[in-house]
């Protein structure tokens, strides 16, 4: 049956592990794309559409693919029209994890159990509408009924954080803490770079005119991030290149950025590669963990990123060569500062058997200090999770994964989190039917808590509840 009780659950000992262990734990959902002022000020939403469709770029790629206009995607179209848009394009979206993640938000927050399609769209529409303007389905309250106790947002080392302050002055249910993301401080040849490093000053109360003066502006603001709960550091290194240099000529090339000249492919390589290296030290010293998102290939049709701007359904896969550049990277660290608690993340599935071995290379003194990243953005599918899951078992300790997050900009994605639960029972299940793991309840559902919940909570030593 469609979404029943047991969906992916095709084992026993699968059944046993999700109902008894996996569902009733909490999230911790230490990677998002929220708003921290949306979270504060809690606003109802006007329509499904715009707690659904809006900056929702998995669905617009679904529906260009249909043929939809882009008036009815990104457009001018009115929002029930884009509503019925989707509801159109979805019946063909069966196998796709989209498919399933449409219909489990249904379910699970709107009591809809009908699939979604151009017939039912519009008492689906009424139906959802009438709850959305009902005082439990404001942003924070889809938080709090969706169990979730941690969520970690994204923000630039300019950001005020005064949305998270608030947040922990007024909500006492979950926490919402920052994440440090300096990805703007490393893209040196970005237009807007100037602008940015005034936004910097701004923020920090110090000028930034040359390198030193730079990181001692960066230093400032993980310090003011860490008494604001920041733990997480993230980074997206589409291209990983490593290009070692000294301080002395990272401040010749920052120099000559700020005068306006053009930088070479090099320079900006051997910038990156000082200021990430320091960067790292900064986290290793705060106790917190960096990830590294790897690999995605952005904006590749060009009239339509001049149209609408990045993360609006134009990104690829990048497939470069991974290992020697990280590898270098990660020596260097070890060999100064240390290495930081570390969450390698990839966007080509092909990556992870190197990922898995270098890691391997840097494990010590914390249990899973190093870890392969939950399956992300093209790979949080049903086969992508098992890939992920399967690999990290074969090579690492599958016990010590601070396992899902939902990598979303949307409010109602938090049924991710049983989806993934869901297709970790099955595997596991499918070890014991196997005869490659016990048939030990209680030695599985533990591990089935711990990532679950546990171990994110242990590993990224979040502050605790006032």
């Amino acid at each position: 049956m469609f979404l029943n009780d047991d969906f992916l659950l095709t084992t026993e000992p699968a059944r046993q592990l999700f109902h008894e262990y996996a569902a009733k734990m909490p999230i911790i959902d230490y990677h998002c794309h929220l708003d921290p002022r949306e979270i504060y000020e809690d606003q109802p939403f006007k329509n499904l559409t715009a707690a659904w469709l809006y900056g929702d770029h998995y669905k617009w790629r679904l529906m260009r693919a249909n043929g939809i206009p882009e008036s009815h995607i990104t457009g001018d179209a009115s929002d029930y029209d884009k509503f019925l848009a989707w509801a159109r394009t979805l019946p063909k979206a069966v196998g796709n994890p989209l498919y399933s993640w449409t219909h489990l938000e249904l379910r699970r927050f709107f009591g809809v159990n009908e699939p979604l399609n151009e017939q039912t769209a519009p008492a689906i529409w009424e139906e959802v509408n009438r709850k959305l303007a009902q005082p439990e389905f404001t942003r924070r309250g889809l938080i709090r009924s969706s169990r979730v106790k941690t969520i970690c947002t994204t923000d630039d080392p300019a950001d005020s954080l005064e949305y998270h302050q608030l947040l922990k002055e007024n909500e006492k249910d979950f926490s919402v803490f920052p994440t440090f993301r300096p990805d703007k401080a490393l893209n040196i040849d970005a237009p807007g770079f100037p602008v940015w490093i005034a936004a910097l000053e701004k923020a920090a109360g110090l000028p930034v005119t040359s390198y030193a003066e730079l990181l001692e502006a960066l230093k400032n603001r993980v310090d003011f991030f860490h008494e604001s709960g920041c733990r997480l550091s993230d980074h997206a290194l589409d291209v990983l290149r490593y290009r070692a240099g000294s301080d002395a000529d990272a401040q010749a090339i920052f120099a000559k950025r700020l005068e306006g000249a053009e930088l070479s492919a090099e320079e900006i390589t051997l910038y990156r590669t000082e200021l990430l290296t320091k960067l790292i030290g900064f986290y290793h010293d705060k106790g917190w963990t960096m990830q590294l998102h790897i690999h995605a290939y952005r904006n590749n049709n060009t009239p339509m990123f001049q149209k609408l701007g990045p993360d609006t359904g134009y990104d690829g896969i990048n497939d470069l060569s991974i290992t020697e550049s990280l590898s270098s990277l990660l020596d260097r660290a070890e060999c100064s500062s240390g290495l930081p608690k570390t969450i390698l993340y990839s966007l080509n599935a092909k990556d992870y058997p190197a990922l898995l071995a270098l890691m391997g290379c840097y494990q010590k003194d914390t249990a899973g200090k190093m870890q392969l990243g939950s399956g992300w953005w093209y790979n949080d599918t049903r086969n992508g999770m098992r890939e992920q899951l399967t690999l990290l078992a074969d090579n690492s300790l599958l016990g010590n994964f601070v396992g899902m997050l939902t990598d979303s900009r949307s409010f109602l994605s938090y049924t991710r989190h049983e989806y993934f639960r869901r297709v970790l029972c099955g595997l596991l299940g499918e070890l014991v039917e196997r005869g490659e793991a016990p048939d030990d309840t209680a030695l599985l559902g533990q591990l089935v808590q711990d990532i679950s919940y546990n171990n994110a909570a242990g590993y990224f030593g979040f502050p605790a509840a006032e």
